[in-house]
């Protein structure tokens, strides 16, 4: 069984995912499958390896985090996006379309691909699971053509946070406008937007993240209700073991002793939730919080 856990990226997704991975019945891509992509590893230990690593320090960054792993001379298999395996094995615009991938995208040739990709790994993980990452367009309408049992946990955070967040990531490319981004042209509304706050940066990141947002809520509306959760960020930061109970459930995994002995090695902290207030002047925030007023209220987070 396949099982996505995606979101805008920035949002805690990442979090979710390898909380989940803790579990002894799921199987996951790592990040070491994914740097020797040509040898196309199926990632046979991936889940004992991980389970007995550490989980990452609450707070640290991705670049952080590999500096000091390389410093110990240790290298941890921990779950992985994988979008140089799948660019290379299934479909070379996997990683960077510039709209999301539809069950209309899917072609027979590739459908063939994307189904011996996952299922080998099934195969040779042996788990009753296996759940994969993907953060930016949604793409669970193309990976549902093939796998129409396909269960999926989004996590959503507040777009003030995210909008932040990305502004501080190296990999942001808003820098070059949206012609040249990761998410492909503006919408003509979204650009006119755009255009009457003087192209601010911080509007951009806003605006990515409403026209993420806005398709999330179109592939939800597409996919089977009960095969579709969504997850808040901030109230699984609230209440982790309640919210990581409901996704269990959902998933359809029981919460074992073995399960608890990897979560209880995890600490929740809620320091950064509105670190958007300080990061941000009171102008670029306020403009923010106008083109993102409508999104924000829908999720719960405004009124």
């Amino acid at each position: 069984m396949l099982s996505l856990v995606v979101g805008t990226g920035r949002c805690g997704s990442t979090l979710v995912q390898e909380l989940l991975s803790r579990h002894p019945g799921v199987g996951f891509v790592s990040g070491v499958d994914d740097k020797l992509s040509r040898l196309n590893l199926t990632g046979r230990f991936n889940g004992p390896l991980y389970r007995r690593s550490a989980p990452r320090p609450s707070g640290m960054t991705s670049l952080a985090h590999a500096r000091r792993l390389l410093e110990k001379g240790r290298l941890r298999v921990a779950p992985s996006e994988a979008y140089r395996l799948l660019d290379r094995h299934v479909v070379a615009g996997f990683s960077r379309p510039c709209r999301d991938l539809t069950a209309d995208d899917l072609t027979p040739f590739v459908a063939r691909r994307l189904r011996a990709f996952f299922d080998s790994r099934l195969e040779r993980q042996r788990c009753r699971m296996l759940l994969h990452h993907v953060t930016g367009w949604p793409r669970t309408g193309f990976l549902r053509a093939a796998y129409p049992d396909l269960r999926v946990v989004n996590v959503v955070r507040d777009g003030r946070a995210v909008t932040n967040s990305w502004l501080q990531m190296g990999w942001w490319d808003g820098w070059q406008g949206p012609e040249n981004w990761f998410l492909g042209p503006l919408p003509t509304d979204l650009r006119q937007e755009w255009e009457e706050y003087d192209r601010s940066f911080p509007v951009l990141a806003a605006l990515g993240w409403k026209l993420l947002m806005n398709r999330f809520v179109e592939a939800r509306a597409a996919h089977p209700e009960q095969q579709w959760l969504d997850v808040r960020y901030e109230d699984l930061v609230a209440d982790p073991r309640g919210e990581v109970a409901r996704m269990l459930d959902f998933l359809g995994l029981e919460w074992s002793p073995a399960f608890e002995r990897g979560f209880g090695r995890y600490r929740f902290e809620s320091g950064r939730r509105a670190a958007y207030h300080d990061e941000l002047s009171p102008g670029q925030l306020a403009a923010v919080e106008r083109v993102l007023d409508k999104p924000l209220r829908e999720w719960g987070y405004r009124g």
